[in-house]
């Protein structure tokens, strides 16, 4: 685990939050859980490589950067980043864990058709996407050193994985149908028991020194109505099987139904693909029962706050 700042260490740990910090602060140098093997198609097993076999060669120097780039994201993307969010925020360990969404699995499965767009994108497109989305800023042009660096530290990760095969591991994992429908005053409880202590009682996360610590779950400094965990389908997936961090599958799949649909219930910058209203916009890219986009939730009509800000 990289070590903190000293005073960020400090400050942590009168609030008692120091072991948690690992959420913000995780290196790709060996924890237990960058050794968890990963089941490919094949029914072998794929462990990414250590930090330690990075060559140290013009290639690794990208491989670096684009690990820099996963950690903090606001500081080595700085042009693209419209929010304080960075990239290890939803795929933990720098991309290495299994069940979070980890790099490797991502890039042996591009290029691939994606309803998203309704194109088949490349990886560079699809990483894209997250800058447009879940970073709420704008797309690294292809080619640039920004997508040439997370390209690079992708495909070190996935050395000697199949192209094309099913990888386990890769994305969330399925989580159970919720008993009853996820409920708002049910997802607060949850949230204000497990959550609040690092995201805090407002959603905006924590700061020290003007550096996330733990990061805005909505308003402005959190992910757009664009991103996945817009959905909260794909909310409920990723924190059942990774948060509270360090408790993977601690909640129940009720739980988890519950506090993903109260963490969307809240207001988020605009969908940069916006149609002139919020009933058009719902209408195109929104149109599922797991989109509360355009929901009116405790008499808030969720996405009217007008057109995208500019970057």
């Amino acid at each position: 685990m990289k070590r903190l700042p000293t005073a960020l260490a400090l400050a942590l740990l009168g609030s008692g939050l120091l072991q948690a910090a690992a959420y913000a602060t995780d290196a790709p140098s060996a924890p237990p859980k960058s050794e968890i093997n990963a089941a490919v198609g094949t029914g072998a097993t794929f462990t990414p490589p250590p930090e330690s076999s990075i060559p140290n060669d013009e290639f690794g120097k990208m491989v670096k950067l684009g690990r820099d780039i996963m950690l903090d994201t606001p500081k080595y993307a700085k042009a693209y980043v419209g929010n304080t969010l960075s990239c290890v925020n939803c795929h933990t360990d720098a991309g290495r864990m299994a069940g979070s969404s980890p790099l490797w699995a991502a890039y042996v499965n591009y290029p691939a058709y994606r309803s998203k767009n309704k194109k088949v994108n490349t990886y560079e497109e699809r990483i894209q996407g997250c800058f447009m989305y879940s970073q709420n800023g704008k797309a690294p042009p292809l080619g640039s050193e920004t997508l040439v660096a997370l390209e690079s530290y992708s495909y070190w990760l996935a050395k000697g994985l199949p192209t094309g095969e099913k990888v386990a591991g890769r994305g969330y994992p399925e989580i159970a149908e919720p008993a009853q429908a996820p409920d708002y005053v049910r997802g607060q409880k949850v949230y204000d028991a497990k959550c609040a202590i690092c995201h805090g009682a407002d959603g905006q996360g924590q700061y020290v020194g003007g550096e996330t610590v733990f990061p805005p779950l909505w308003g402005d400094k959190s992910f757009n109505w664009g991103a996945g965990m817009g959905s909260y389908k794909n909310a409920a997936k990723f924190i059942y099987a990774n948060m509270p961090y360090g408790m993977s599958y601690s909640l129940t799949p009720q739980e988890a139904w519950d506090v993903a649909y109260f963490m969307d219930a809240h207001e988020r910058p605009q969908d940069p693909r916006w149609q002139g209203s919020v009933a058009a916009t719902r209408a195109k890219f929104h149109d599922t029962k797991f989109s509360l986009y355009g929901i009116r939730v405790n008499g808030k009509l969720l996405g009217d706050t007008g057109a995208p800000k500019t970057r």
